[in-house]
């Protein structure tokens, strides 16, 4: 699964590495947190308020509500104290005495407006003041973790969008649009507000729809097309160099969102980074369900990467592939490969890749403390009723994801400015939403709630029980530090249950930046250590810091066991047949 990438905001100041408070661990501090959405969001959550919306978020569930004020009404010295607090800095603010600030890393106070006009300085001092105080009564109540994860997510939102930032007639920018366009800007900024309330995901658009077009400016490295299946479409790149490594790389991309955030602009693809080293690359371009294939789950899925498989072998005539898989893709994936495990074929794969892929949930964020069985029920029901689960309402979920950065932030933009976006081709990518087909919602569902990867035997594949164990063939595995979808920390965990030898590497960057991480960037770094002890936190104690890209180090880990340079082949498709040009047909369907 992916989403945006701008990873600007730190994971959640009482966990600074973005897994979230555990059971049993100590209380926050008062400080609130930057973006405490970041720190409980995970597959499961996202995929149940993708099916009932993600605005339930807003309002914490009746009992978990209930407790609060029953905590808070049984302390009402303290109440009074935290309330008689909040008066005097009131107070402090009203007489021009505060020193409350906002933090270094908040953008939506950066307008020197906000601290030399004497009106807004208070507006958003009073905001700082109001927030702290709610932190603080939160902390306060004293509640056990899950009711206390449920109101920190209810009360970070509603902070978030009651910021007098998002005001038009406080904010400085939407201020000085009017006056300097005569007020056209209040004119187009409505403008955009009705269009996309018209249409979902009812959200402000991140780029406009014609910023970008697939074929000409993404997903431009040269290859065909050669074979096809109602699930599928199989990439095979044209090698760029005269010989090429003897083993081919699969490429499993996520089961939501477009393949092509594996290859977006030249200088930003993937693909045309592994082409250009030598690298033979096949790719999975997954069809667009509609309600025909409601039935599609995850046997059905991880069928079609053994039926890729064997396509490659066809066109290469190699018998053995390396696999490279994105999020929930690589879910599938290493189900695909328990279950040649299971029946004797683990020697067709020679090294397996996962990129913030989550396997194991137990402290992925979510589980116990946002999800109940009746959300769980209706998400699903939902789906089955449609046949699938509509992209766009994956996006709006995304959106949520970070209000400051992927609501608020645009709403500024778009709505108060009167600004188009930005062009951004990681943002194109990710509004050009696909549907998930109704069995595949179920299973991702029930594996992250029963947790059954990490149980040997309780999940199956293709009618073979599932034991990540029994994988022993040698795993490459990234993360990003700041990814708030795929806490890296449940990223890491994945060198645990597989049975081979696992080499973790942790990008400085975000959930989907941590992949589309080209080299030359003077600010990327990347971490890794010589051994993957059962904890992370001693892993990333053990690392060394290296400066530059994760690519490079990759192919060189996959040239390791990709055999032999062989001449690159004159043609794609060996004793298949080309079918269309990449990017393929199916990653247009709607």
């Amino acid at each position: 699964m992916a989403q945006p990438a701008t990873d600007s905001t730190p994971p959640s100041s009482g966990d600074r590495t973005g897994s979230g408070r555990q059971p049993g661990s100590g209380k926050r501090p008062v400080e609130p947190p930057e973006d405490a959405s970041e720190a409980v969001m995970g597959l499961d959550m996202v995929l149940v308020d993708a099916a009932q919306g993600p605005l339930r978020r807003l309002i914490p569930p009746a009992g978990t509500a209930l407790r609060f004020g029953s905590a808070l009404a049984s302390r009402p010295g303290t109440v009074a104290s935290r309330a008689g607090e909040l008066a005097r800095e009131l107070a402090r603010i009203a007489a021009g005495n505060s020193e409350l600030a906002p933090g270094k890393k908040d953008k939506r106070f950066a307008d020197p407006a906000w601290s030399g006009n004497p009106l807004l300085k208070r507006a958003m001092q009073a905001h700082l003041a109001t927030a702290r105080t709610a932190w603080e009564l939160i902390e306060d109540a004293d509640l056990d973790w899950q009711d206390d994860e449920r109101i920190r997510f209810t009360a970070t939102n509603l902070v978030d969008a009651l910021a007098p930032s998002n005001v038009p007639v406080l904010n400085p920018l939407s201020l000085k649009a009017a006056i300097d366009t005569g007020g056209r800007s209040a004119v187009k900024g409505l403008a955009r507000f009705v269009k996309d309330l018209a249409t979902p995901p009812r959200v402000p658009s991140m780029v406009d729809p014609d910023a970008f077009r697939v074929g000409e400016d993404l997903a431009t490295t040269p290859g065909a097309v050669v074979f096809r299946t109602d699930v599928f479409e199989l990439i095979q790149y044209r090698p760029s160099t005269e010989t090429v490594r003897e083993v081919p790389l699969l490429m499993v991309p996520p089961t939501i969102n477009k393949f092509y955030i594996a290859d977006l602009a030249k200088g930003r693809s993937i693909v045309e980074h592994y082409v250009a080293s030598g690298q033979q690359v096949f790719m999975i371009s997954w069809r667009n369900p509609d309600e025909r294939h409601a039935e599609w789950g995850l046997d059905a899925y991880g069928q079609a990467i053994l039926d890729a498989m064997d396509a490659v072998e066809r066109a290469t005539g190699q018998e053995k592939v390396s696999l490279q898989a994105f999020c929930s893709g690589g879910i599938i994936t290493t189900m695909v490969m328990a279950h040649l495990a299971d029946i004797g074929r683990l020697d067709r794969v020679t090294g397996l890749s996962l990129a913030v892929t989550v396997l194991d949930w137990s402290r992925a964020g979510t589980v116990s403390a946002l999800m109940d069985e009746d959300s769980v029920k209706a998400a699903t029901e939902k789906s089955r009723k449609k046949g699938y689960l509509d992209g766009a309402q994956l996006a709006e979920v995304f959106a949520w994801l970070r209000p400051n950065d992927l609501i608020w932030n645009y709403w500024v933009n778009n709505y108060l400015q009167g600004k188009k976006p930005p062009n951004f081709d990681i943002l194109y990518w990710n509004a050009d939403t696909t549907r998930m087909s109704a069995a595949l919602h179920r299973d991702f569902i029930d594996i992250a709630i029963g947790n059954t990867l990490t149980k040997p035997g309780t999940a199956t594949m293709l009618g073979t029980p599932v034991d990540l164990s029994k994988v022993t063939v040698d795993s490459y595995v990234t993360a990003g530090i700041a990814d708030h979808l795929c806490p890296w920390q449940a990223c890491y965990r994945s060198t645990q249950l597989l049975g081979g030898t696992s080499r973790f590497i942790l990008s400085t960057s975000g959930h989907i930046a941590s992949l589309v991480n080209p080299p030359g960037n003077p600010r990327s770094t990347f971490q890794v250590a010589g051994a993957t002890p059962p904890d992370p936190e001693k892993w990333l104690q053990s690392t060394d810091t290296v400066q530059g890209s994760w690519w490079p180090d990759f192919m060189t880990w996959l040239g390791e066991r990709s055999g032999e340079e062989v001449p690159a082949p004159t043609s794609p498709g060996g004793d298949l047949t080309e079918l269309a040009e990449a990017p393929g047909t199916y990653v247009f369907d709607k």
